[in-house]
């Protein structure tokens, strides 16, 4: 029983695992894109579709990915070209993400999915407990391990990823330095878009192998706020997923177990936690400011 419950947490945590790192690395840019709601349904939607046309799960991550890549420069394009808004933009771009998916996916609704399939590591995955819960994983889920761990190592051991932090913290400095600003803003962006397509291919394709609009269901809000939550490091973001699938699935085993608690407060406890969780995190608002970008949200636009 306990193996179960901790194999349907890791499966719930992963998909806002992956958002949050890639959102975490765009707005280290300095950049802040609200649309990850909008890239996670749009990578959910078209992963399902080219499983579904090629018969191959693994094609449908790239598809995936890919999708929420191209929706990104969509929003690149809008904010750091055409400077526009990007709150307002971030917003627009969810609004068009849901719409868009629904219409792409009506023709599959109700089809059954191709599961990915686990991957089982020889003799590790014989491990009692351990084995299944690390070793007998979806690709998908040893990619989220992978994320951190190098997006880790990117931002706070490399040269690179030193410049990106430089940019968040102050653009103008950065580009005084012979930074290029919008060129590295972009490359974030597309990173964080392909980071929320495959959290949703991960939706459509292992968490629930199936297309349902609007499947989301607000993942990448939370992953939005968990971003806040882990102060922009990496390492946190993953305890942060880990500690939001244990929330959401801890409603799903208390309604199995009959608990006498309205279903509707039940559903809504994930979203309540990250409430309370961003209501602990301004208490402390000198650590906030510490780790929060200077330079996010803001436009930038190059003298020339």
């Amino acid at each position: 029983m306990l193996e179960a419950i901790l194999l349907t947490v890791i499966t719930a945590a992963t998909p806002l695992v992956i958002a949050a790192l890639g959102e975490l690395v765009t707005e280290r840019s300095g950049v802040l894109n609200l649309g990850v709601e909008g890239m996670m349904i749009m990578g959910a939607v078209v992963a399902f579709a080219a499983t579904q046309i090629t018969g191959t799960p693994y094609i449908g991550v790239l598809a995936g990915i890919a999708a929420g890549a191209a929706f990104s420069l969509l929003f690149g394009f809008l904010t750091l070209t055409l400077v526009a808004n990007q709150v307002a933009t971030g917003l627009a771009l969810t609004i068009l993400g849901l719409g868009l998916s629904g219409q792409i996916g009506e023709s599959y609704v109700g089809q059954p999915g191709i599961k990915l399939q686990p991957i089982e590591i020889p003799l590790l995955a014989d491990i009692p407990l351990l084995g299944p819960l690390l070793f007998r994983q979806d690709l998908i889920f040893y990619l989220s391990i992978a994320l951190v761990i190098g997006i880790h190592w990117f931002l706070f051991r490399s040269r690179t990823g030193l410049k990106m932090r430089a940019i968040g913290d102050n653009h103008a400095s950065a580009h005084a330095l012979g930074i290029n600003v919008i060129r590295t803003r972009y490359l974030a962006v597309m990173f964080g878009g392909a980071c929320a397509g495959l959290a949703g291919a991960q939706l459509s394709l292992v968490y629930t192998p199936q297309w349902v609009e609007n499947m989301a269901a607000g993942r990448g809000w939370i992953a939005l706020a968990l971003v806040v939550f882990a102060s922009w490091r990496p390492l946190r973001v993953l305890a942060g997923g880990y500690l939001f699938g244990a929330v959401s699935i801890g409603q799903l085993h208390a309604q199995a177990f009959g608990i006498g608690i309205p279903s509707q407060f039940l559903s809504a406890l994930p979203y309540a936690a990250t409430i309370v969780v961003l209501i602990i995190i301004s208490h402390n608002r000198r650590t906030t400011m510490i780790n929060t970008p200077a330079s996010l949200g803001k436009p930038f636009v190059p003298e020339r």
